[in-house]
């Protein structure tokens, strides 16, 4: 794939930069403003360099109709604080607004445009439809730059189709992240353990698919543990349960012995009665849970075991808490996890999504770690060995280019 020096001088060049700023909002204060930040060395380096920076982003899902609620503005203004910079906001993506914002850009200046999925066409599946979009949106620039890395799993107008119709790049937060990724999965330094948490084993299927055939030790924690248990003919009370993915876990836990794979679960789990912060929380062992209990995070001594085998590995991929990190009382497993991530001798990689939220409201520093991915999703889609569109036309934008006039991209 191209990167932003292969586009040339940029200077004075209208320049699309698809970023991912969605961040989560209460009202118009951003609780965790993680990707912004993420985003902010792509754009300044841009900007440094001359040209008129175009941001596009989504907030939420407006379902294609406009809506102060998703209203990206409190995002520009902190991006502006970010950026130590004036950051100008279009009230619109494409329309009069946009374009007089657009037109009114010098050498250097950035702004940020409404939310592109106020319009219907940036999610259509209609490829007509969807390409009318990214018609209108190319009109806006000279060239486009992908660096919104939570958003190449999806086939959007400002992901994939807005890159057949400009000179187009990746941008330095998407490259960082399929290089760190590739680490993962290409040829990664062992010890090899890969932590899943979350809900639903059913989230995770690809990916467990998968890395049973590259880690060295996987470990389930979290609310999907519920299903392993049970496939192991085990009690799990009122805990969450995906009683169809019963005998797909039986078989994940005989594959993971057939290839030597080291597959652990908890021995101990802490249960309430219900699910509330000031509920009584006790710690039972994981082939006892009470059938009145609900399981809310795993145990201590689990928590002790997965920290030491986690501590040891040179390559560690987590994504997924361990329990209900948000309240104080079923924290302790996530805590423990994102700590000894904290100390592997090696790569250390948070795999977005509620491992990104839980390391920075448990109080980790970004910098702890080796990297914290800005795409959940999109992060487990790679790791499931699955095309990311978003990707993969930059890709074919690369070979098209090399198969016209013979160098290589």
């Amino acid at each position: 794939m191209k990167t932003v020096s292969d586009l040339g001088d940029l200077r004075g060049k209208r320049v699309l930069v698809r970023s991912d700023l969605n961040v989560p909002l209460d009202g118009s204060t951003i609780s965790d403003d993680g990707r912004l930040r993420a985003s902010v060395p792509t754009i300044k380096g841009l900007a440094d360099g001359g040209a008129r920076v175009i941001v596009l982003a989504h907030l939420g899902r407006p379902h294609g109709t406009p809506d102060p609620a998703y209203s990206l503005r409190p995002v520009a203004v902190r991006l502006g604080e970010l950026l130590d910079s004036q950051v100008f906001f279009a009230r619109d993506t494409v329309g009069e607004d946009a374009q007089a914002v657009v037109a009114g850009l010098g050498d250097g200046d950035i702004a940020v445009l409404e939310n592109v999925r106020f319009n219907v066409g940036e999610t259509s599946k209609d490829d007509t439809v969807r390409g009318a979009f990214a018609d209108q949106l190319a009109e806006l620039a000279d060239a486009f730059v992908s660096d919104g890395f939570g958003v190449v799993h999806r086939k959007q107008a400002s992901v994939y189709d807005i890159a057949t119709r400009l000179p187009a790049a990746v941008g330095d937060l998407v490259r960082a992240e399929v290089e760190v990724l590739k680490q993962l999965t290409e040829n990664p330094e062992r010890p090899y353990v890969v932590v899943l948490g979350g809900s639903k084993v059913s989230d995770k299927l690809g990916v467990i698919d998968n890395l049973l055939s590259k880690a060295d030790t996987v470990i389930i924690g979290g609310g999907m543990v519920f299903t392993f248990l049970a496939a192991q003919g085990h009690e799990v009370g009122k805990s969450l349960l995906e009683a169809d993915q019963r005998e797909i876990a039986r078989g994940y836990i005989a594959a993971a012995a057939e290839k030597g794979v080291r597959l652990l679960l908890p021995t101990d789990i802490v249960v309430a009665p219900e699910l509330k912060a000031d509920s009584a929380a006790t710690v039972v062992a994981a082939n006892q849970i009470p059938a009145d209990q609900i399981g809310l995070d795993i145990g201590p001594d689990s928590a002790a075991a997965f920290a030491d085998v986690i501590r040891g590995a040179k390559t560690a991929f987590w994504n997924g808490p361990m329990g209900v990190f948000e309240m104080e009382a079923f924290a302790a497993g996530t805590r423990a996890v994102a700590q000894a991530l904290t100390e592997v001798d090696g790569l250390s990689v948070v795999g977005g999504g509620d491992s990104a939220a839980a390391v920075r409201q448990l109080g980790f520093a970004d910098s702890a770690f080796s990297h914290i991915s800005t795409g959940g999703g999109a992060s487990l889609e790679y790791l499931e060995g699955k095309t990311l569109p978003g990707l993969a036309i930059l890709d074919q934008q690369s070979l098209e280019v090399q198969s016209t006039d013979g160098r290589k991209v």
